[in-house]
């Protein structure tokens, strides 16, 4: 029998759902107070661990870049505020990682010791662990729906160069209504969207547009101007 009191994981092209709750920068409604920005939530399993410092100081330090592509960085883990702070303040004040230090971190930490907002975003998966929060990654559009989410296990640090990467790739698609192929990366060729009827299959192998490259009348590149495909301006 189905168990009616479970919350279904949210998945791409689901509306992110909204909490408040309070956070090392102060109380947020979440995704409301973003309003018009892209949005990482993304979870840790615990504070005063080695993994979850290491790739803190890396969105620290990185944090820069990611409010250039008007992205909000927002962390979870299912510690306490008071837990949080002193993590943080460690952060900066005694922890060296690949010549970072006295890095502060300046985006929020939710305060999340009764789950609540671990469950409702599937950050807690029982097979893992019932007590942490796994390393999930949400990506979240401006008009607050969910277009990527990556899983990680407790005990592997995320690469952020990807994460980066699959940012830069959402706003690339949404602007100039390309597909991206595989280890694509700022700079290199898109996948025109595939023709959808028999006609436009023989117009584009016969015409193909202007820079537009054509293997077969389903698989047709072009290049994109490598100066706005590096950097997506802030809307």
């Amino acid at each position: 029998m189905e168990n009616l009191n479970t919350t279904p994981l949210p998945r791409i092209g689901d509306k992110a759902p909204s909490f408040e709750a309070v956070t090392t920068q102060g109380p947020i409604r979440f995704p409301e107070d973003y309003a018009g920005r892209w949005i990482i939530l993304f979870s840790h399993p615990s504070d005063f661990t080695p993994v979850c410092t290491s790739e803190f100081m890396t969105f620290a330090a990185r944090s820069d870049e990611f409010e250039a592509l008007n992205c909000q960085l927002v962390g979870l883990s299912v510690d306490g505020l008071y837990s949080h702070i002193a993590w943080l303040r460690t952060i900066r004040d005694k922890i060296v990682y690949r010549g970072m230090q006295h890095v502060e971190v300046r985006f929020p930490l939710i305060a999340d010791l009764r789950m609540k907002v671990a469950n409702l975003y599937g950050m807690i998966q029982p097979g893992e662990s019932s007590t942490s929060a796994v390393r999930a990654v949400f990506f979240i559009d401006p008009d607050a729906t969910i277009r990527a989410v990556i899983y990680y296990p407790l005990a592997l640090g995320r690469n952020f160069d990807e994460i980066k990467r699959v940012l830069v790739g959402l706003q690339t698609v949404d602007r100039f209504n390309v597909a991206l192929p595989a280890d694509w990366h700022p700079g290199d060729e898109a996948i025109v969207p595939t023709a959808s009827s028999s006609a436009a299959a023989e117009e584009r192998m016969t015409r193909p547009d202007e820079g537009t490259q054509c293997y077969d009348w389903f698989f047709c590149t072009r290049p994109l101007p490598q100066e706005e495909s590096e950097e997506v301006p802030v809307q």
